[in-house]
């Protein structure tokens, strides 16, 4: 049986692997900011999976491939962005060098294109990070597998792809989850504080992550000091974040509800990861019984 969102959303054991896979996702965007801006909102991470879908399982009902046009028509079916917005961001994939065109193309209205060897071990980085928190979580062996097989991605990107831009509970979790992920850099802003997490306070129902200046932000993240006040003082009004004293110049504290959207949201892209590799590849995995762990994690 798969992992259920209702699960992994109410297991503490879970949410200290997620602590840790936000710090994981950091020193990845430290690593390599490039990739990693392709994820930094909502809309962007929606577009490079439905390419990817299309290229590997041709999810719209046509043999697999990708072109501009289909890339265009499925993201605005689908809702994910404009037909301009989704071209202007092949052309950037193209520009990037994370996507190319294939060779010998008999028609140039529709010139394939297929993912660079760059982008698809970007991806395969990802997908292994998220196997092997499901594998931590009850003794699995996904990674291991998957580090053996790296060619399963097209077996399983296409069906994670759909599960994922076909769940409301991934793509709006809650009010402050979607003022950050649908703004530029806002996704791993968020990442970033939910990362610095540790005890949530019983009285106060919030969670003190430590000193955040604006211009720590502007500098980790590469946007502007009015970018980032505006996107911070609006969830402060949301009451989803605050300073104990002055604006930028103290204590960070992150609402209950703020960190639950992200635990939840958290909980359905793994329950669904989770379920396409069972789907695919059946429940047989040796599962160790772990020790509750209490809610901590505390970044010093």
């Amino acid at each position: 049986m798969s992992l259920s969102a209702k699960e992994l959303a109410q297991d503490p054991n879970f949410f200290a692997e997620i602590l840790d896979y936000t710090r994981e996702i950091i020193s990845t965007y430290n690593e390599n900011q490039k990739i990693c801006s392709v994820f930094a909102s909502q809309q962007r991470w929606l577009m490079a999976l439905a390419g990817f879908a299309l290229y590997y399982g041709g999810v719209d009902g046509e043999p697999p491939g990708l072109h501009a046009n289909r890339f265009a028509t499925y993201v605005v079916e689908h809702e994910i962005a404009s037909h301009n917005t989704a071209l202007s961001f092949m052309q950037e994939m193209l520009a990037e060098g994370f996507l190319r065109y294939l060779p010998n193309t008999p028609d140039r209205r529709t010139r394939p294109m297929e993912p660079t060897e760059e982008a698809i071990r970007q991806l395969g980085k990802w997908l292994a990070i998220h196997l092997a928190v499901l594998d931590r979580l009850d003794g699995g062996r996904r990674s291991v597998l998957f580090a053996k097989r790296p060619e399963l991605i097209a077996a399983l990107q296409p069906a994670i792809s759909v599960g994922i831009i076909d769940s409301d509970d991934v793509r709006r979790p809650g009010d402050t989850f979607d003022l950050f992920t649908w703004v530029n850099s806002g996704g791993v802003i968020m990442d970033y504080l939910i990362s610095r997490v540790g005890l949530v306070d019983s009285v106060t129902h919030r969670a003190i992550v430590g000193r955040i200046a604006f211009t720590d932000i502007c500098r980790r993240f590469h946007i502007s000091r009015t970018h980032a006040k505006r996107l911070m003082n609006r969830a402060v009004k949301m009451q989803s974040v605050g300073w104990t004293g002055s604006s930028g110049r103290s204590q960070l504290w992150l609402s209950c509800s703020f960190i639950q959207e992200y635990r939840n949201f958290q909980a359905e892209k793994f329950a669904i990861i989770d379920g396409v590799w069972k789907n695919a590849f059946g429940t047989q995995q040796i599962r160790m019984p772990k020790t509750k762990q209490l809610f901590t994690s505390a970044i010093p």
